[in-house]
This record gives C-alpha cells, sequence and structure tokens, in this order.
C-alpha cells in the first residue's frame, strides 16, 4: 500500500496536468527537477530542438511548444502565486531582457492567450561561454525555499528564480 502511495504522488503531477503522458517516454523531450529541501518537487519538460527562432518582444514557446512545469509545491513568481499543479511557460525576449510567463493552459496544441498568464516575471540575463547545440532548461536548488529556472539558447543565458510558499 505504501509503494502504491509513493508512486500517485509521483504520477498525480502528470496525470492531472492534461498533458499527454506519452510525452514521457518521447526521445525528443528533457526534463529538469529541483528539490526543496522539505521534500517538494519541481518539474520542467520540454522539447531541446529549436522549431523557430525568437523575435524581440513577442511571446515564445522555445522547443515549438511551451516548456511544461509541474509543481508540488506552492510557489511565487516576483510576487505572483502559483498554487500546485501544471503550467505552461513561455518568454518574452528582448535584446537587453527576457520575461518568464507562466500560464494556465496546458492544452496540447492550444495557442497561448495572455487571459491565461498567472505570472510573470523579468529574467536576468548572461551571456553563455560555451553555448549548448540545443535549447537546455535547466533548474537549480538556490536556496532553502528557492529554485531558479534557466533557459540557454545560443549565447544567451536567462535566470529567474521561483520561491517556495
Amino acid at each position: 500500500m505504501r509503494l502504491c502511495g509513493i508512486f500517485l504522488l509521483l504520477i498525480a503531477p502528470l496525470a492531472f496536468s492534461g498533458v499527454l503522458l506519452a510525452q514521457a517516454d518521447d526521445p525528443r523531450t528533457s526534463t529538469a527537477t529541483c528539490n526543496f529541501d522539505d521534500g517538494m518537487e519541481v518539474t520542467v519538460r520540454y522539447n531541446p530542438v529549436i522549431k523557430d527562432e525568437p523575435h524581440n518582444g513577442r511571446v515564445w514557446a522555445p522547443g515549438g511548444v511551451p516548456i511544461t512545469l509541474f509543481t508540488q509545491a506552492k510557489l511565487k513568481l516576483a510576487n505572483s502565486p502559483i498554487p500546485v499543479g501544471a503550467y505552461s511557460i513561455f518568454v518574452i525576449p528582448n535584446k537587453n531582457s527576457w520575461t518568464l510567463i507562466v500560464n494556465k493552459n496546458v492544452t496540447a496544441g492550444a495557442a497561448y492567450d495572455d487571459k491565461d498568464d498567472i505570472a510573470r516575471g523579468e529574467m536576468d540575463l548572461g551571456e553563455v561561454g560555451s553555448p549548448p547545440k540545443q535549447l537546455k532548461v535547466a533548474l537549480a536548488h538556490s536556496a532553502a525555499k528557492q529554485c531558479s529556472i534557466r533557459i540557454y539558447y545560443g549565447k544567451i543565458g536567462a535566470f529567474a528564480d521561483f520561491a517556495e510558499e
């Protein structure tokens, strides 16, 4: 019984999200995970292959599909609350700044609609010394109640923090 409960805790974020579970076995999909000190987890799933190039000031889904965020903990991004659940992540790249968008619509193939945004936050930018060949998204446990999302595209590294409530 205990093993079944653990399995449900691990699979629950996928099951209630409406995101296709088949993506987990897709070799074109990459994941990154961050664990808070209390054991709660944040995971992102993304396509590392760039489908279209970013345009300054326009919403961009880097792998042609949004990055999917799964969180077991209540989060905050730039003081906006993000409840436990599954979300789509988009970015708005600009020459000197990027904006991270957390959107509640996780329906596969759905068009972006800003009415579904629940949080937006400015991202810090930096230049990467040796750029990855494909898109790379990473999560890093940067403090007891903080996980940083890092998006690497070409020579750009864009960073934002999720704080656990």
